[in-house]
């Protein structure tokens, strides 16, 4: 076989300039593959075939690096996954009701400093101004009514707008609004009655004339209003053992916090239409990806229906869903042109789609996470990191020894076994944090320093570790 010279092939293609275009493309195509083999191997190693499991779509500069499906959108008749299938959003539906409602104050319908007394002139706001933008961002001081002690006990039960809203309305507020953030359901059930009450729709039907149609994402829906056949995932919860099909849930609930399904591919011609700046006026994308500032001065890193941050150095937008059977997360790093989705049908029990998400945008963009392998401490230096660390003025952390490994938890919350990988450092499995612990005169820890992602937290020890109570409790 006749074998040219470096410099012959480069003639051969400057002389041919379509050889060349090809060239370039196969070398493109050859640096493209171990990303989408990266990226396929994040997810593989996290869902079963037998098992719930999750869509995924990774879309970089407009062409789809990755779109598979893993696990089985029914257990019992044996169905797998795939790209195409239908799954429940949960909370990523917020984005959806704030941009509808941002469509809406660009048709000069609604201004979002509006107070929602203009729309429930009886609502009782306690002598407070609770404004539209105040719902948008979750700063209205209203309570959640799915932190409510009887919401798990109602939830399958349907009931219409005011019905919803007359079982939070009364509710004392818990803060003052615009000077705190707290996550709120009702904030964004809110502004589906707006939606509806300025427009004349109901909030399917708006959604899906004004922003589904339009824009070709013919399986988004409000669940029970679908328009396509597309097969449908069944949602499934942790048990004891396995995985069983999870609690009714009657989605006049979530409603315009909650209530869409979708799939991998709407999501993704959702991010395209964002992207190219289609449904609303430049500066009201920009005010939807603009973090709300507190009274105080504070950033409460959350736009309107997006939360707003950094991964990796790079800004993102991203929000998650956890709703009966499913758990979703949808980022976009606008710089970079990138945008992932993860949808799972489980709420429990398996891989984390948040986790997910991140690290494969991670790896979308060159920048990838760590990943630690798993050491073995002694059990001395274990007991010499044990105690109590104060956060601030409000959190604590509690790091105890149980059957040979670190355990940390936050306040009285659940238990979290932490994994060494080095002689000072513990990961959570499944998860971006990690702690360092750092030695004091005595000889047990003085401070550990916990990072998850780019947030980085230094905790002073200032107690020695509660006494472990049966079952694993701590004494507090």
């Amino acid at each position: 076989m006749l074998k040219l010279s470096a410099v012959a092939v480069a003639v051969v293609l400057l002389s041919n300039p379509a050889l060349a275009q090809a060239e370039q493309a196969a070398t493109k195509a050859a640096a493209a593959q171990p990303l989408a083999a990266k990226l396929d191997a994040l997810f593989k190693s996290q869902y079963q075939a037998g098992e719930p499991g999750a869509t995924v779509i990774v879309v970089k500069d407009g062409k789809t690096l990755l779109r598979r499906a893993y696990g089985a959108a029914d257990i019992d008749a044996k169905v797998p996954l795939t790209p195409g299938t239908v799954l429940r959003l949960g909370s990523i539906t917020k984005q959806f009701t704030a941009v509808a409602i941002l469509m809406l104050a660009d048709a000069g319908k609604l201004a979002i400093n509006d107070p929602i007394t203009r729309f429930f002139p009886d609502y009782p706001t306690q002598g407070k101004v609770i404004t539209v933008e105040h719902l948008l961002t979750h700063t209205s001081g209203i309570a959640s009514y799915t932190g409510k002690p009887d919401y798990g006990v109602n939830m399958a039960k349907d009931f219409t707008v005011a019905q919803m809203i007359d079982g939070f309305k009364n509710d004392p507020l818990e803060f003052e609004p615009g000077t705190r953030f707290a996550y709120n359901n009702s904030g964004y059930f809110l502004l589906g009655a707006i939606i509806e009450k300025v427009s004349g729709m109901t909030y399917a039907s708006f959604l899906e004339q004004r922003i589904f149609t339009p824009l070709g994402m013919k399986d988004t829906a409000f669940e029970g209003f679908e328009r396509s056949q597309a097969p449908r995932a069944v949602g499934y919860s942790a048990r004891e053992k396995g995985f069983g099909p999870t609690e009714a849930l009657s989605m006049t609930q979530p409603y315009a916090a909650g209530s869409l399904v979708s799939t991998v591919d709407d999501l993704a011609r959702w991010d395209a239409a964002i992207a190219s700046g289609k449904l609303l006026k430049p500066a009201s994308w920009k005010r939807a990806f603009t973090p709300y500032t507190l009274s105080p001065g504070k950033s409460t890193g959350y736009g309107y229906g997006w939360g707003v941050g950094t991964l990796q150095g790079a800004p993102v937008v991203d929000h998650g869903g956890g709703i009966n059977g499913f758990r979703t997360f949808a980022l976009r790093l606008p710089e970079q042109k990138v945008f992932v989705a993860v949808l799972s049908n489980a709420d429990s029990g398996n891989a984390n789609p948040e986790v997910l998400a991140k690290k494969a945008a991670a790896l979308a963009i060159g920048k990838p996470f760590s990943e630690h392998k798993a050491i073995a401490l002694h059990a001395k230096t274990l007991e010499a990191y044990a105690g109590v660390y104060q956060t601030d003025n409000e959190d604590k952390r509690s790091f105890t020894v149980r059957d040979g490994q670190l355990v940390m938890q936050r306040g009285s919350g659940r238990q979290v076994p932490l994994k060494a990988f080095s002689q000072s450092g513990f990961f959570i499995p499944n998860s971006l944090a990690q702690f360092e612990f750092e030695p004091g005169a005595s000889g047990k820890a003085a401070f550990v320093t916990m990072t998850q992602e780019e947030r980085v937290t230094r905790s002073a020890r200032i107690a020695d570790a509660p006494a472990l109570q049966p079952g694993g409790a701590t004494a507090q």
